[in-house]
């Protein structure tokens, strides 16, 4: 899909506040609401947009700690790689998964109130995994920066 300057606003918008009405949208991005809404339809059908959520504060929730962990894998097969993946799914504290390049073959990221349960998710859920050669955590000392809106392109 070619998105087009109108596009861009409507996303830019939606990605800073996904409640809005069509009508509040459509204000803001200078459109009357029913083109406004066949736009975002469009995006929405063309895969721009995939859904809509609450973005939670995870310390309200008691999930102050983030952490990084490297886990190496003992075979690069694609069935180990397809087994780690299908089981690190399983656990709702990963936040983040990706497959790497160089010397780690996984990085994720966890959320987790302390320590303690760290140390039990690591223990408790990580280590049985099937195929896990190494695991090393780093911790998140303080948030600089988050954010989930992306990059849009700039149009004229």
């Amino acid at each position: 899909m070619q998105l087009d300057p109108i596009d861009l606003r409507i996303l830019a918008q939606l990605q800073e506040d996904g409640s809005l009405t069509n009508v509040e949208l459509a204000r803001r991005v200078h459109l009357s609401p029913s083109p406004c809404l066949a736009r975002v339809k469009a995006l929405e059908a063309a895969g721009v947009i995939e859904r809509y959520v609450a973005l939670a504060n995870a310390k309200a929730l008691g999930l102050g700690l983030n952490v990084f962990i490297n886990i190496s894998l003992k075979s690069q097969s694609k069935e180990a790689l397809a087994e780690f993946e299908r089981r690190i799914a399983e656990h709702d504290e990963v936040m983040e998964c990706y497959l790497m390049t160089g010397d780690s073959d996984y990085l994720i990221r966890v959320a987790v109130p302390d320590i303690a349960a760290l140390e039990r998710f690591i223990l408790e859920q990580l280590t049985p995994i099937p195929g896990i050669e190494k695991i090393r955590s780093s911790f998140a000392l303080k948030q600089v920066r988050y954010k989930t809106a992306l990059p849009l392109p700039q149009r004229s």
